[in-house]
């Protein structure tokens, strides 16, 4: 029943998992969390804080994803970042078949920095080329050569002088 018990917890996590185990503590350790930890293996910090969570009906919530990672260089520069949209956008041409939204540019990642720079970005606002690249495919905008619209293939009928 333990191991059931402990299975069970793994698959929660945050608040319901706290809740979980301060039940749990509640029935079958008469409410000590140093007990839960002795019979359950779980952290007795987790167990009182589930339990101050029941007591008080205040859950805890966390700001690891709120204060977690890099923001998006779009997020940092949005000037910055609409006037590339705006340099992209006068080198961009629509896919010859029209069955994506996808704009193909012949606009390098080099000559984004080069036309920025041009604007007056300088220092951090400008990324460097890698980053250039990763943000115009973001954008919308895949740096490749623009492809021209081909004619369809003559089909190979038979007429009736050829020997096919």
């Amino acid at each position: 029943m333990v191991d059931d018990l402990r299975l069970a917890a793994s698959k929660m996590t945050g608040a319901e998992r706290r809740s979980f185990q301060a039940e749990m503590c509640l029935k079958y350790c008469g409410g000590s969390a140093r007990q839960t930890e002795i019979v359950f293996g779980w952290g007795r910090k987790n167990v009182q804080l589930g339990l101050h969570e029941k007591r008080t009906g205040i859950v805890c919530l966390g700001l690891q994803s709120v204060n977690s990672g890099c923001k998006k260089w779009e997020a940092r520069y949005p000037i910055v970042a609409q006037s590339l949209k705006e340099i992209a956008e006068a080198h961009a041409q629509q896919n010859p078949t029209f069955n994506n939204p996808i704009a193909y540019t012949r606009l390098t990642a080099a000559e984004a920095i080069k036309q920025l720079r041009n604007l007056g970005y300088n220092g951090e606002e400008v990324p460097a080329a890698s980053t250039m690249a990763d943000i115009l495919n973001r954008l919308g905008y895949r740096l490749r050569k623009v492809v021209k619209a081909k004619p369809k293939k003559k089909s190979r009928r038979r007429t009736l002088s050829s020997r096919i």
